[in-house]
């Protein structure tokens, strides 16, 4: 069920406010905006209003049907990456320049595509997930992009959102049933990181880590780095540059 409103402040606050309140939300729902007022992204970052593209969030319960806690809760941003991927390939093609970038950026043609934010509330993951349909925004240092570079006109706001719905659906139930493993081993199949290659990590500490890739942790999806001296630095919060 997809609930579309044409502005609010952010799709993630009204979600949590309706938790908390007691309103609950039930798996499966989404809240879409045409504009956002007060978005934001990951580390606090602003995130562009962006009228004609996608803005939404959904929330799910924390567990499983089976009473166990199942994978963490911070690796659906994998799933999300992963559906948000699925959407556009929709859309796209299989064949369109779609990558994946730890932990949870969606790439097309080497440009940031998607934004994606999860909050804990009260026992829910509320999961908001921004997509550059109509136009991207211009970060600094960042390259962009948006669907309508590729298609000319971007997708109908209500078709991308149907389709990513359905996605989240999909990777959310093999996330839950086959464990992080299998979410983690479809990631890297999508993703930009050869096992070997180098790349510079900025830690959420100010400090800079230059290495090369080795993996991802299977416990909680962290990325493995090593370094010149050989050793292996886990990171759990971070930016590849």
């Amino acid at each position: 069920m997809i609930t579309l409103v044409e502005e609010t402040g952010s799709t993630n606050a009204d979600l949590a406010a309706a938790i908390r309140g007691g309103e609950g939300w039930a798996e499966g729902r989404w809240l879409v905006a045409r504009r956002q007022t007060a978005g934001r992204g990951r580390q606090g970052r602003e995130w562009f209003d962006g009228a004609g593209n996608f803005m939404g969030s959904t929330a799910m319960l924390l567990g499983t049907q089976a009473g166990d806690a199942g994978p963490p809760p911070a690796s659906l941003s994998f799933v999300a990456a992963l559906a948000v991927r699925d959407a556009a390939a929709s859309i796209l093609g299989e064949d369109a320049p779609l990558g994946l970038k730890w932990p949870n950026d969606v790439l097309l043609d080497g440009g940031k595509l998607s934004g994606i934010l999860l909050e804990m509330v009260r026992g829910h993951i509320v999961v908001g997930i921004g997509v550059n349909l109509a136009r991207a925004p211009q970060i600094e240092g960042r390259k962009t992009a948006a669907m309508a570079d590729v298609t000319g006109t971007p997708p109908a706001l209500e078709d991308f959102a149907a389709s990513l719905a359905a996605a989240f659906d999909r990777r959310l139930e093999a996330w839950r049933t086959y464990g992080l493993g299998a979410t983690l081993h479809a990631f890297l199949a999508r993703s930009i990181h050869a096992q070997g290659s180098s790349m510079t990590v900025h830690d959420t500490d100010g400090s800079i880590l230059s290495g090369t890739f080795a993996g991802l942790e299977e416990s909680d999806g962290a990325l493995r780095l090593r370094l010149a001296d050989g050793s292996e630095r886990v990171i759990r919060a971070g930016d590849i540059a």
